[in-house]
């Protein structure tokens, strides 16, 4: 399994990015997949999950409105648009599946992208 994360910079505030997990090494339409971060300093934090066929998605309050998962399972790819981005947005981000034990111990998660918020 192989989860690789692209997509992070710095931008101002107000602005928007958007990240890209591009997976393989599993049958990705079968999966779940899930956005993480982790702020300088604090502990990981559930963003966003969309389901296997992408029918279902669920978004963490804090980026409620303001932020979108998505994806295309014919290019194995999971997306999380970002926008009206925040000061306290900043972070590593992770996809990452398998998460039953909780976000901290999922069984995959990328390398991560950086995201930076500031002016």
């Amino acid at each position: 399994v192989q989860l690789v994360e692209s997509g992070g910079g710095l931008v101002q505030p107000g602005g928007s990015l958007r990240l890209s997990c591009t997976a393989s090494g599993f049958t990705f339409s079968s999966d779940a997949m899930n956005w993480v971060r982790q702020a300088p300093g604090k502990g990981l934090e559930w963003v966003a999950s969309i389901s296997s066929t992408g029918s279902n998605t669920y978004h963490a309050d804090s980026v409620k409105g303001r932020f979108t998962i998505s994806r295309n399972n014919a290019k194995n790819t999971v997306y999380l648009e970002m926008t009206s981005l925040k000061s306290e947005d900043t972070g590593l981000y992770y996809c990452v599946k398998d998460c039953a034990r909780g976000w901290s111990r999922c069984d995959y998660r990328g390398q991560g992208t950086q995201v930076t918020v500031s002016s």
